[in-house]
């Protein structure tokens, strides 16, 4: 089998076992690392040729892998991201510190990869069996961040991290940023199961950086990181204060660390959690050498990634937000209203069946005039039916008596958003990453003609 293009591989990645799309038992069974290994060591184990980061956690991960990335980068290495999930494109996924690979590059680490795995098989107890998809994509991102020399890559957890597919990697450090409920019929019900699950990608004698935790998280960190003989650099003992504000020049970020020094940053990515985010990074990069005083704090204001408040029109502005938390929707609600205040604005709101649903739906209907709850794609189940009746109901009480519609098709839950904005206005898209990709697409295509009732 050969590719002539990134996107048949793709298509090829989907048509094996797909857990990203299903919450399937959180077993060895379905969430395998001996598979994982099996394959890697196929193909000659790609992931040990350059140095890794590991970052797990609930919120704000993906954007702290982003700023190591291109803070890394800046020095003059070659640094490899791998994320997920994406929005629109498969390629966000493996990117040089946030810029895609040339399609040449994917072919070939696609075809390189196909040719490898042509003659491997894997069975044990239940029998013979191939990868799953994000299996195959990870060992792909591995193979292609070898087969072009990258010296360091930032690498993202998919799925929790005791038996995600990443946990593979010998990292220089492991790195976890906040936890909250989240994945809760995979990942368990509470703070400490899912804490539990994330810890287990600190690995021995390598320091764990935390970002800011609730006490049973920081407990279960703590514990883990002593069975394992690692060192903890902990944001809470190592930073004074934090003070932030969003504006339209950018987020304006001030870091008072204990030792004394001050960090005062603009960066490109917005809301916030970004001044924790990259409070993190600093910590890190400082910690492991890899900081150079004023050259990382430009990396981190360059940085920008697709989804953290992201604008992607004017007139009215469209922000794009993947924020799918309590605590992630509650930082990005009030990052929003600094810019655009509390009347007049849209939210296009569309969240997975796995979230707190009736805690989330306060900082909606708070702070909108108008909410319209759509369909976050099909490639995680979601009950928008539910969510909407649900805000019907919550609403009560409510002064500001927002508006709710429910528009399960995203281009005609756009089309309505800007029917229902004035120019001066803003419609915001969060609940999910899903959500955000299904409206960035309605949006390219917004002049094509859509039957909407």
């Amino acid at each position: 089998m050969q590719f002539s293009t990134f996107d048949q591989f793709c298509m090829y990645a989907e048509s094996f076992v797909n857990l990203e799309k299903k919450n399937s038992n959180y077993d060895v069974r379905n969430y395998r690392l001996d598979r994982m290994n099996a394959l890697l060591n196929h193909i000659g184990n790609p992931h040990l040729e350059y140095k890794t980061l590991h970052i797990a956690g609930s919120k704000g991960k993906g954007s702290t892998a982003n700023f190591l990335a291109t803070a890394i980068e800046k020095l003059g290495y070659k640094t490899a991201l791998y994320t997920s999930p994406h929005l629109v494109d498969y390629r966000e996924r493996f990117s040089l510190a946030g810029k895609f690979f040339s399609e040449n590059e994917l072919v070939l680490a696609a075809n390189t990869l196909v040719q490898k795995l042509s003659d491997f098989t894997f069975t044990d107890q239940w029998g013979t069996s191939q990868p799953t998809t994000f299996e195959l994509l990870t060992t792909f991102a591995f193979l292609l961040f070898a087969l072009t020399k990258c010296q360091w890559a930032v690498i993202e957890t998919g799925l929790g991290g005791r038996l995600d597919a990443t946990n593979v990697i010998n990292p220089v450090a492991a790195i976890i940023t906040p936890i909250e409920l989240e994945h809760t019929a995979i990942l368990g019900d509470t703070i400490t199961l899912i804490a539990t699950e994330k810890s287990k990608i600190i690995k021995k004698g390598i320091p764990l950086f935390l970002a800011f935790q609730d006490k049973e998280s920081r407990t279960v960190f703590y514990k883990e990181a002593q069975q394992n003989n690692s060192p903890v650099y902990d944001l809470k003992k190592e930073v004074k204060r934090i003070s932030t504000k969003t504006t339209k020049e950018g987020q304006l970020v001030n870091i008072e660390w204990q030792e004394g020094q001050i960090t005062s940053m603009v960066l490109n990515m917005l809301g916030y959690v970004q001044a924790e985010n990259s409070a993190l990074a600093l910590l890190v990069l400082k910690h492991l050498g890899l900081y150079k005083e004023n050259l990382s704090e430009s990396a981190l204001q360059e940085a920008k990634m697709a989804g953290r408040m992201e604008i992607i029109a004017y007139n009215p502005t469209i922000i794009i937000d993947g924020a799918h938390t309590v605590k992630s929707l509650s930082h990005l609600t009030e990052s929003f209203v600094e810019l655009y205040g509390e009347e007049g604005n849209s939210v296009i709101y569309g969240a997975l069946e796995d979230k707190d649903h009736v805690h989330m739906s306060h900082y909606l209907l708070k702070h909108f005039t108008n909410i319209i709850v759509s369909t976050p794609g099909t490639f995680k189940k979601s009950d928008p039916d539910s969510l909407y009746a649900l805000l019907k109901v919550e609403a009560h009480g409510y002064p500001n008596n927002p508006n709710i519609f429910l528009e399960k098709d995203p281009n005609c839950a756009l089309r309505l958003a800007l029917k229902l904005t004035d120019k001066e206005h803003a419609i915001l898209c969060s609940g999910s990453f899903y959500m955000g990709g299904e409206i960035i697409s309605a949006f390219q295509r917004k002049n094509i003609e859509v039957a909407c009732p």
